[in-house]
């Protein structure tokens, strides 16, 4: 889970599987693959020209993930979330979005006039529970 270029990092580190380097012992034998993603308002996925960030190399084999952007976000374009969407969704991972029309940027949990920061962990926490990440 992650926040603005944490959510930059979620969509990186969630889309590499092969090790860089020769396995030193036996934990590096295990798959470094996250079983989900979550991404708050991500930033730096969606190029000037609209494209994808060609380091993010969305497969198959992509974890499910969980998209929360604010559509008045004034540091990450809602370009950077649903870009990011289709690609996932084009790659036939599942993946479920919310867009809030309002919450700024680095909402995350403080205290807020908008409905994101109470709705929000709900919505996480129903997700995974669907997702059988965790039991409700």
């Amino acid at each position: 889970m992650g926040f603005s270029a944490g959510g930059y990092l979620v969509a990186q580190t969630s889309n590499i599987f092969q090790p860089v380097y020769k396995p030193i012992d036996a934990i590096d034998n295990i798959s470094s693959r996250p079983d989900f993603a979550i991404a708050f308002y991500p930033g730096h996925l969606c190029r000037s020209d609209a494209t994808l960030d060609p380091g993010i190399r969305v497969t198959k084999n992509t974890p499910p993930t969980f998209l929360l952007p604010a559509w008045d976000d004034p540091v990450d374009d809602i370009c950077n979330s649903t870009l990011y969407a289709r690609a996932l969704d084009g790659a036939g991972v599942p993946t479920e979005v919310h867009l809030f029309a309002k919450g700024g940027h680095a909402f995350g949990l403080r205290k807020s006039e908008h409905p994101i920061v109470a709705a929000w962990p709900p919505l996480v926490e129903n997700w995974l529970a669907e997702i059988g990440a965790i039991q409700c």
